[in-house]
């Protein structure tokens, strides 16, 4: 089975995440198969969740300033010892215990280049995720799938398994919260495989997003809109 002996690396971008934090860690260190580290990335938080997260067993970089889950995400992955990264929210709406699902689907083929945790073939728990939102998230798939001929249901799922060199591979310019997008344009560009396995996501239980609809959607859309023109011009 082809990345058996790969070691995970669990990658979770956090912004004032402190109540969750803790438990988020725990979860991921009792559920990831070949654990190497748990790496939290804290983009620049007002609260503790550095220290919760070093005192859960994390090791712990810190962004000084709040740069954006797509900076955290690029920090994250130039700092990581597993060959495989893992990546998921830290605000506990992802399951840790789901983590086995997407490490696996990554090792049963080489030519698997990324694994998406969708939520859209699995569940969204009550109050998880708006009417808004869940609209928003159907167009903008629609849209992508559309302009590269990719068959994805939830190309805004931060829930992921991708290899490190893979990652490194794709040139991500994204700062905010099209990074998912800008990853999977890059990885479709470049001929690479993707894949969904079903998941699960829970609704919040503290705080809210720091997604701005409309700032972080235009941003999305001008990354899919960047493909279709790159695809034009061939």
């Amino acid at each position: 089975m082809a990345g058996l002996g790969e070691g995970v690396t669990v990658l979770l971008p956090a912004h004032n995440e402190a109540p969750t934090i803790a438990a988020v860690i725990e979860g991921c260190r009792r559920s990831t198969p070949r654990l190497v580290e748990i790496l939290v990335v804290d983009d620049g938080s007002t609260d503790n969740t550095a220290q919760l997260a070093r005192d859960a067993g994390a090791r712990v970089i810190r962004l000084p300033t709040n740069a954006g889950k797509g900076a955290a995400v690029r920090a994250g992955m130039l700092a990581a010892r597993g060959q495989v990264l893992v990546l998921l929210d830290a605000d506990g709406q992802d399951e840790p215990a789901e983590i086995p699902l997407l490490v696996e689907a990554l090792s049963a083929d080489a030519g698997i280049d990324l694994v998406v945790g969708s939520r859209f073939l699995g569940r969204f728990e009550a109050g998880s995720i708006t009417r808004l939102d869940r609209i928003g998230n159907v167009a903008l798939t629609g849209l992508f799938n559309l302009v590269t001929g990719a068959r994805v249901t939830d190309t805004q799922a931060g829930f992921r398994a991708i290899r490190r060199s893979t990652l490194l591979g794709l040139g991500l310019r994204a700062k905010r919260y099209d990074i998912e997008t800008d990853m999977l344009v890059e990885l479709v560009r470049q001929g690479g495989k993707v894949v969904e396995v079903a998941v699960t996501r829970r609704a919040r239980s503290h705080g809210s997003t720091d997604l701005d609809r409309i700032a972080d959607g235009l941003r999305i859309l001008g990354r899919i809109i960047g493909a279709r023109w790159r695809r034009a011009l061939g």
